[in-house]
């Protein structure tokens, strides 16, 4: 996959096309990058490196799963202080023009940028489970681009602005547990926790001893709330974790021991019956369509 992906490094600091475009690196040349700005938006997804971003006044050292965002007219640069380590990375710009039909359709798809501009808030930490679920959307996103299909163009538009919002959404959540939004209810918790907490034992008897409440008003709740028992909420919150994953994780069995399946057979059946194919040929399938030209 990564072959596929690979993009040959350019310090080229402008941007060829009026909407957006993409890269996936994995080197170490940082030849010819000093610091600079330019007229468009930039998002970093880190994967691995030694690897200090440089932003305006601060600087921060880049973990895995981390999430840049840069408007125009900031200053930025890297650092790799380890040039023998592999620097990965996926880096999107936006035009300023494409920028803002989106604000058009919606203020929620400013809010990184408007916490870069006001808060000097730049970076978003991200645990494993989280940022494959970014790359799973990046891989639609390549994919749509790289296909023939019928509907090519609706799909890219539709992929970029799922993506573009669903980092919006992280950033958001990111932050919504240190405003003065009030206490959360209960059902929100229970959400909070089990979204946290999918490789767990999360059963009605878990969360009941966690969060001192009668395991039946528990259930009640997510029956009240969202017309599903709670078991399958969270096994469908697992089985989605499991479906981005497979474009992304070299093994079948690493993906499902992962998120909370003890067994192939028991995540085989549920994969299955939720997506009307098997974990293989989902896999097989995403990951043809992302490579076809």
């Amino acid at each position: 996959m990564k072959n596929h992906l690979k993009t040959t490094f350019t310090p080229r600091q402008y941007m060829l096309s009026k909407d957006f475009e993409i890269f996936y690196y994995d080197d170490s040349n940082l030849a010819g990058v000093k610091p600079h700005t330019h007229d468009y938006y930039e998002f970093y997804l880190f994967l691995s490196g030694n690897t200090t971003m440089h932003i305006h006044q601060h600087s921060f050292d880049l973990i895995t799963g981390d999430v840049i965002v840069i408007p125009p007219g900031i200053s930025h640069w890297i650092e790799n202080s380890a040039p023998q380590t592999p620097y990965r990375r996926f880096v999107l710009w936006i035009s300023k023009d494409f920028f803002q039909q989106l604000v058009l359709l919606s203020v929620d798809y400013e809010y990184m940028v408007s916490r870069a501009l006001s808060k000097e808030q730049y970076i978003y930490h991200n645990d494993t489970i989280s940022m494959n679920l970014i790359q799973a959307k990046i891989f639609q996103l390549l994919g749509d681009i790289h296909s023939d299909r019928f509907g090519r163009d609706s799909r890219i538009s539709l992929a970029i602005n799922d993506l573009l919002l669903h980092l919006n959404c992280m950033a958001y959540e990111h932050n919504v547990p240190y405003l003065p939004t009030g206490t959360p209810t209960l059902f929100e918790n229970l959400l909070i926790y089990i979204k946290n907490h999918l490789e767990e034992d999360l059963s009605l008897d878990r969360l009941s001893e966690i969060f001192f409440v009668n395991k039946y008003h528990i259930a009640h709740l997510f029956k009240k709330q969202l017309g599903l028992p709670v078991h399958r909420f969270i096994l469908k919150k697992r089985l989605e974790l499991c479906r981005n994953a497979l474009l992304s994780e070299p093994g079948i069995s690493q993906t499902f021991l992962r998120y909370g399946f003890h067994d192939y057979s028991s995540f085989y059946r549920a994969f299955k019956k939720e997506y009307g194919m098997s974990p293989r040929e989902y896999r097989e399938r995403n990951r043809s369509s992302l490579f076809s030209q």
